[in-house]
């Protein structure tokens, strides 16, 4: 992974609302959530929720599916991962580490 898409990732989440819609659509699992319950969970404006999600898309964390007259949101396991593995992969002085990524996440 390069080091301008793993900025972009953190800069996304490094804002409040954003960071609260990610770990949303994370608990949410592969489900996912519509605009509408992200907005009624979170008590969020719809506008503010549309653009803090349009950030998290443009940072490839989640992504959008219609489904009928309706949009989906998903977190992207595979990217967060991504971050993840990126973020630890010299960790520990080249010694082996005690938590893998994958254990971290084992869900998902």
């Amino acid at each position: 992974m390069e080091d301008k898409f793993v900025i972009r990732a953190l800069a996304a989440l490094a804002q409040p609302n954003r960071l609260h819609i990610f770990r949303s659509l994370v608990v949410k699992g592969s489900e996912g959530l519509t605009p509408a319950l992200l907005a009624e969970e979170l008590g969020m404006p719809a506008n503010t929720l549309s653009f803090h999600l349009k950030e998290l898309m443009h940072a490839d964390l989640i992504s959008q599916e219609r489904s009928g007259r309706h949009l989906i949101y998903r977190a992207q396991y595979d990217r967060m991962n991504a971050v993840l593995t990126y973020l630890s992969q010299n960790c520990c002085q080249g010694e082996a580490c005690e938590v893998s990524p994958e254990e971290i996440c084992k869900t998902c």
